[in-house]
């Protein structure tokens, strides 16, 4: 009850949406007709003009591997406003948001600018998200292309005068908090660890029945720092955005502008607001003269974040229940027998009813004590970006001339403003009527600190350049040739990093057609690195594309049930340095030692010669990486219904960077340089389908996307004794480790305590409950030389379906993800406690004699137990595989009449939820956040409004 009363307002919003919408049910419904414009935009793609980054092409006309999303096709019936969140599951090719057939994080392009973040945007105020995938498509950006490349256009001016709003408000909910043993069970199993290392007992059974008992929690504590003292069962966000453009004679204008507000689920202090943001973007285009147009540019974004100084969900991972109290009641002092005591509390500071408790053995770990009375921060973000881009029409020099410049300014600073408050922390004396009689101060006298101090903790500048030149010519009816020359740079300076990060490469485009059917792309850039030495820093990457239109054929023109078909296939290299570990690698490092020279004085007489030694060897041959990459697919739309996507492919990531070893003498050790070595194979396949039909006044659309992606170490530099252990034909992504054959038994020692004969030892002295490792090489002992593939972090099968459902006025969506095949280890001290660590419920199936044949985990240890946690085996995989339900939304369309009345030409309101459902085998350590917050659920209340 009290969490409806504290979140009241948003909760009566929300029913007010509700008891609106069934009001109007009595009038007559009026059909949105959603999937009628589904099918329409299927059509239209054929046709389509998409932003690729330096240039814009038809969709029809493009060679390489593109697909593209509309936010405006599909926001008003899933209003997820995080760019992230709409990306997964929603494109073919693309893997979770940013990662394009599983090379890797993808190149952010955002307004024709590389290397902007997604995560700065709402998906309001973009008009299109276009992902290039080959090389083919993506070969203008040069190196920054190595994984692919997403393109974000935001929106612009029209010459309609148009003006939306979109707010939203709901709660959300932990998925699931962690779950650490209470201070009794704690010390029951912290004693048995204790015997099972043949120490004495820490703690008394006396003790364990205190503590168990509860009658006086603050004198034998049994702190949860989950509790509902500190964190809410739920809280509140809200979102509201909202955009305006139109046009006055030859200038276009649009804004777009936002707020959000995140509450923080820790309640403990005043000082946990939590986060909120605001941003406003703006643009103009405007023509300067009758064959020159430009446009300017401008993005600023504030976000705060505030809160105390201790992050209770983080830090509650290493306090154990059983410390100390941290917070001491005012109603157990004995004031009365203890005259001294009111000096104390006199000074001390009360909250509500408590002063802090603590204790001289954990005085530095005191988070409630910190969130309490520590003092307060605020995060502060700060963004900033401007561009400037000039159009150049030449065609009075020639016809189908033209050109254009783009520069670019952004700036990124995010500080601190803190204030540390020192503060007093009592360690109390207790008597035997569980009443305490004194205190003893074990931190810092109290002060309120009065000066706020201020750090910077980022300070970026990136400022980027790109100039295109553009001809275009149709020659007779057959022929059609367009050619680009694009000239890129991009700088970034960070603080704190003496190196700028510099992006170069110059590139052309050839692109011809043959009687709008036959389509031929030659793509050349020529990209430069600072990272490689004088005379190897440029490097040439050639791409080729071949597509067919065969819909274009006269023979299959008058198919009607096909309505499009294109094939394609293209070729090509993509140079790169990105993966490069560092600058000068290159050259060589040398390090000497000056000697020391003693004459007769306290260190005696005699003398250490000098010298010098290299450290790393020379190479001026290192080059850059390469990636070779292979595609074949084709699109197609059928019976004007039916859109379907599908594409192989292979990329072969060469002359990868590192040190190798295996080429030279093992004397040769301290002179290795750094030289092109290595070499990777991804391949795979995608297909995407998107299906839009109506029933009568049922109209149903749906989409889905599948895509799989295998991985290959072709070269890698090793030597290993054993054949298996090589690295070479195993995937990219693969978890080498230990196989478990489950637990040591008491039968498998002898009366001494050691290991039986034939029993492989394992690491260190190992006892009943330990795990036991295959000894793969049979050679009587288990190490290294044992670890084999145990499974693969990276899914090789991705999956992503929505389905929208329209009738009358109601729309109904559902988004689902899925991946299947990858493993994840559990680890960290949650899954693996060891020596002091605090124990999560997982420690419950621990080995004993009596559970030998249900345990779940090793024998409890209260030493670091080197065989059991320190080793990667597949004791500790789990099955990554799952299936999300990732959001749900059900929205009402106004009736037109209503909405022509108010005079609006939309008026909607939604209902959704996100993070709903995982079906997992593993679905409790999956949804299980161990950072500093819970994964969440949530449900929101909205409505869309446009004018």
């Amino acid at each position: 009850m009290k969490h409806l009363i504290k979140y009241k307002k948003p909760l009566l919003c929300l029913g007010s949406y509700m008891l609106f919408s069934f009001s109007l049910l009595g009038q007559t419904p009026q059909q949105t007709d959603s999937i009628a414009q589904d099918s329409l935009y299927l059509s239209s793609k054929v046709d389509k003009t998409l932003n690729m980054g330096f240039q814009t092409e038809e969709n029809k006309r493009i060679v390489g591997a593109v697909s593209s999303i509309e936010p405006d096709q599909f926001l008003k019936y899933d209003n997820t406003q995080w760019v992230r969140d709409a990306l997964n599951g929603r494109i073919t090719g693309l893997k979770y948001s940013d990662n394009i057939r599983g090379l890797g994080d993808a190149m952010i392009v955002v307004d024709g600018i590389p290397g902007r973040s997604i995560d700065l945007l709402n998906m309001e105020e973009i008009q299109e998200i276009t992902v290039l995938k080959d090389a083919s498509a993506s070969a203008l950006y040069g190196s920054m292309a190595k994984n692919g490349v997403i393109i974000v256009t935001t929106k612009r001016g029209t010459e309609k005068t148009e003006f939306n709003i979109t707010a939203s408000s709901g709660i959300k909910t932990p998925i699931s908090m962690p779950n650490y043993l209470g201070s009794a069970e704690y010390m029951q199993f912290y004693n048995e660890a204790r015997d099972n290392d043949g120490l004495s007992a820490s703690f008394s059974d006396d003790e364990i029945l205190n503590f168990s008992s509860g009658n006086n929690p603050y004198r034998y504590p049994n702190y949860d720092m989950y509790s509902d003292a500190n964190f809410s069962s739920l809280t509140t966000f809200s979102n509201i955005i909202g955009d305006f453009s139109g046009a006055k004679e030859d200038t276009k204008y649009y804004i777009n502008f936002g707020f959000k507000s995140d509450q923080s689920l820790q309640k403990l202090s005043e000082y946990d607001k939590g986060t909120s943001r605001f941003n406003v973007r703006g643009n103009i285009d405007f023509r300067i003269n009758s064959w020159i147009t430009s446009s300017l540019d401008a993005i600023a974004i504030i976000e705060s974040n505030k809160s105390s100084l201790t992050n209770l969900y983080d830090a509650g991972q290493n306090f154990r229940s059983d410390l100390y109290a941290p917070l001491l009641p005012l109603s157990l002092m004995d004031t009365e027998n203890n005259p001294d005591l009111v000096g104390v509390l006199e000074v001390a500071n009360k909250y509500n009813g408590f002063i802090l408790g603590g204790s001289r053995y954990f005085n530095n770990n005191v988070p409630v004590a910190s969130v309490v009375a520590g003092g307060q921060q605020t995060s502060i973000s700060r963004i900033s970006q401007v561009n400037n881009a000039i159009d150049f029409d030449l065609s009075s020099i020639t016809e189908g001339l033209s050109a254009k410049t783009y520069l670019s300014f952004d700036f990124y600073n995010r500080y601190n403003l803190t204030v540390n408050n020192k503060f007093a922390i009592y360690e109390p004396t207790w008597n035997a009527d569980n009443k305490i009689t004194s205190l003893v101060n074990v931190g810092d006298p109290d002060r309120k600190e009065l000066e706020e101090k201020v750090s910077t903790n980022v300070f970026t500048i990136r400022y980027g350049f790109f100039g295109m030149l553009n001809y275009e010519k149709q020659i007779n009816e057959d022929h059609f040739l367009k050619a680009s020359l694009v000239g890129f740079a991009n700088n970034t300076q960070m603080k704190s990093v003496t190196q700028v990060e510099k992006n170069s490469n110059v590139a052309l485009s050839l692109n011809y057609t043959y009687k709008d059917k036959f389509l031929f792309d030659v793509n050349t850039s020529y990209v430069n690195s600072i990272k490689l030495p004088e005379g190897n820093r440029g490097k040439l990457a050639p791409t080729f594309g071949f597509a067919y239109l065969m819909s274009e054929e006269q023979s299959l023109k008058n198919v009607s049930w096909l309505n499009y078909l294109k094939v394609r296939s293209s070729m090509g290299v993509v140079y790169s340095d990105l993966d490069i570990p560092g600058y000068f690698l290159y050259d060589a490092i040398y390090q000497r030692n000056v000697g020391n020279y003693y004459w007769g004085d306290q260190y005696g007489t005699g003398f250490q010669n000098g010298f010098t030694k290299i450290e790393r060897g020379q190479n001026n041959d290192l080059g850059m990486e390469r990636r070779t990459d292979y595609n074949l697919g084709f699109e197609g739309l059928f019976f004007k219904k039916l859109w379907l996507e599908a594409n192989v492919f292979r990329s072969v990531l060469d002359e990868q960077v590192i040190r190798p070893a295996t080429i030279y003498p093992q004397y040769y050790n301290l002179f290795r340089p750094y030289s092109n070595y290595g070499v990777d194979r991804r391949s795979g396949f995608e297909l995407g389908i998107n299906y839009s039909d109506k029933y009568g006044n049922l109209g149903v659309d749906v989409g889905a996307r599948v895509l799989y992606t295998n991985s290959e170490r072709i070269k890698v530099d090793e030597v290993y004794e054993d054949e298996y252990q090589y690295r070479k034909g195993t995937s990219i992504d693969a978890f080498w480790g230990l196989e478990s054959l489950g637990f040591f038994g008491v039968d498998d020692f002898k009366a001494d305590g050691t290991l039986k004969d034939g029993i492989p030892s394992q690491f260190g002295a190992v006892q009943p409950g330990d795990l036991k490792y295959k000894d793969v090489n049979n050679d009587g002992v288990v190490n290294d030389q044992d670890q084999v593939v145990i499974g693969r972090w990276d899914a090789p099968w991705t999956f992503g379906s929505d389905i929208k459902l329209n009738y009358k006025s109601f729309t109904l969506f559902t988004l689902f993800t899925a991946q299947y095949g990858s493993e994840a280890m559990a680890s960290g001290n949650y899954y693996q406690p060891q020596g002091n660590d605090k124990y999560s419920e997982v420690v419950r199936g621990r080995w004993t004699e009596g559970t030998a044949s249900t345990a779940t985990f090793p024998r409890l240890s209260s030493i670091e137990n080197t065989n059991n946690h320190g080793q990667a085996s597949d004791f500790w995989l789990y099955d990554n595989s799952n299936f999300k339900i990732e959001r749900v939304q059900l929205t009402f369309d106004f009736p037109k009449s209503l909405v022509s009345d108010l005079n609006m030409e939309e008026f909607s309101i939604y209902a959704s939820g996100a993070n709903l459902l995982m079906i997992a085998n593993n679905r409790d350590i999956k949804q299980l956040s161990l950072s500093s917050e819970p994964s969440y659920r949530y449900y929101t209340m909205g409505l869309r409004v446009k004018f």
